[in-house]
């Protein structure tokens, strides 16, 4: 049984959400990365499909950028058959659940989950402490 009071789990995910943003998802503003994101959210992708969606002609260096920034994107390999008809392994990117709520954490802290699609982004990255006190802001707000 959970004897934590309704403030004390808010808190606890106020934590957990700063920690994920802190140690996970620096987030980005480049163009390039918020389309792949955006292609990564809706389904997972082999190379060639997440070229096409983020515009670029280097997947895979486009997902070592979005790597360094904090998300893991695995890369699971799937058995196909290549243009000779032998069975070779093709990879396919996918975000993982972390990354999932890195992203998502991100998006609602930046205005909505739609902000960074839509548009250019008119603010920085937000630090960590911008992150800690916006969510204590919303936890003080909350009846």
């Amino acid at each position: 049984m959970n004897d934590r009071t309704p403030w004390q789990e808010r808190a606890v995910a106020v934590e957990v959400d700063a920690e994920i943003i802190a140690r996970r998802f620096t987030g980005t503003t480049n163009p390039r990365q918020l389309r792949a994101i955006a292609a990564l959210r809706r389904r997972p992708m082999p190379r060639e499909h997440l070229d096409r969606e983020a515009g670029v002609s280097n997947g895979p260096h486009l997902v070592a950028a979005l790597r360094r920034r904090g998300l893991d994107i695995p890369c699971t390999l799937a058995p196909v058959l290549d243009r000779d008809g032998r069975e070779v392994k093709r990879g396919i990117y996918h975000l993982s659940p972390r990354d999932q709520r890195a992203i998502t954490l991100w998006l609602r802290l930046r205005g909505g989950a739609g902000a960074a699609f839509v548009g250019p982004l008119h603010r920085d990255t937000l630090g960590l402490e911008a992150v800690v006190s916006q969510l204590w802001d919303q936890r003080d707000s909350q009846p």
